[in-house]
């Protein structure tokens, strides 16, 4: 199994834009959208990592696996 290492939201939210997706929304927690998936996605705003059952769980709604998106 792939290593899921920690990383922060502003991480999360480059990686988000590389896959293709745009900030709609920056509201307490930033909301990314992406129309070629028709697909939204909140992104946790705290201080330090997003936790790691998060980052999983966002992973998982992407439709990607752990390496691809590391290589993001």
């Amino acid at each position: 199994m792939p290593k899921l290492v920690p990383i922060s939201h502003r991480e999360l939210a480059r990686k988000l834009k590389r896959a293709g997706f745009e900030m709609i929304r920056t509201k307490r927690h930033p909301v990314y959208y992406s129309a070629k998936r028709n697909m939204t996605v909140p992104i946790p705003n705290h201080p330090g990592d997003v936790p790691k059952g998060t980052l999983r769980t966002i992973i998982r709604e992407l439709g990607m696996s752990v390496d691809e998106f590391n290589a993001l």
